[in-house]
């Protein structure tokens, strides 16, 4: 059966940040997952984790000025300096909050950069992480995103994610498999599933069209959840969705589509 964790910077959102550890344990969550820690201490969070029986299993690096619409700066050549300090100040809190491993966001492509040189950074940023988490016993994780939601977002393919971490040659660096993301840019849920299984470390979903919770679209999550299984998939899969009403009143998927 798959296990999911309640994306808590997509679902329960009508209440504080902290405030969602509670309603994620209330709904039967065990898990949660989140973009980024950095707006509180990690004592903080560590007890709300703790009160509420939680486990926290993913969360990204630093991604530069979120608010300002970065998305990542991993592939950025002028900004070596702040992505390393991102890897430090990641790992103390990844640490302190007992996760396993971290997601690199790419970020979007400069203006005016060439491709060589954004795809030679990015590799040399993620062996530099990669080092600094296996150090701390971590998994460094790299994420394609579609280029319709964040225009022009560096790594947006399964295929391109793979050659990149070849390049990188870390062994505790992976791919993180969003469905959603996925299926608006290639399709072929199933089969890249079964091929790049040994690289994914971990699963994110939402439906299409609208990133809304599983059974608002065109994708067949019993299925896809029957397959995960078959092919052995034994890791956590984050619920990054919107949800078409509340987070309560949408969770009913769970019961009808993942058995």
């Amino acid at each position: 059966m798959p296990r999911f964790a309640a994306n808590l910077t997509m679902l329960f959102t009508e209440v504080p940040f902290l405030d969602r550890f509670e309603r994620a344990a209330q709904a039967g969550f065990e898990a949660v997952e989140f973009l980024f820690p950095y707006a509180f201490e990690a004592g903080q969070i560590k007890q709300r984790l703790a009160d509420n029986g939680l486990t926290l299993v993913l969360h990204n690096l630093p991604a530069g000025d979120w608010d300002a619409g970065e998305r990542g700066i991993a592939c950025h050549p002028d900004r070596l300096a702040e992505f390393r300090a991102g890897v430090g100040r990641a790992v103390a809190y990844a640490q302190a909050l007992g996760v396993g491993q971290l997601n690199c966001l790419a970020g979007k492509a400069p203006a005016g950069v060439a491709e060589d040189v954004l795809r030679a950074t990015f590799v040399a940023n993620l062996s530099y992480a990669a080092s600094a988490l296996k150090a701390a016993g971590l998994k460094l994780l790299i994420e394609p995103i579609n280029t319709f939601d964040i225009p022009g977002f560096y790594l947006n393919r399964t295929a391109q994610a793979a050659g990149i971490l070849d390049e990188v040659g870390a062994d505790n660096a992976f791919i993180q498999y969003d469905i959603y993301h996925a299926q608006r840019m290639e399709g072929e849920l199933a089969a890249t599933l079964q091929k790049y299984l040994p690289r994914i470390a971990h699963v994110q979903l939402a439906d299409n069209p609208g990133r809304n919770e599983p059974g608002t679209g065109e994708i067949n999550y019993p299925f896809l959840f029957a397959h995960l299984d078959h092919i052995g998939y034994a890791g956590w899969i984050g619920c990054e969705y919107k949800p078409a009403t509340t987070t309560e009143a949408g969770l009913g998927w769970r019961q009808r589509l993942a058995r």
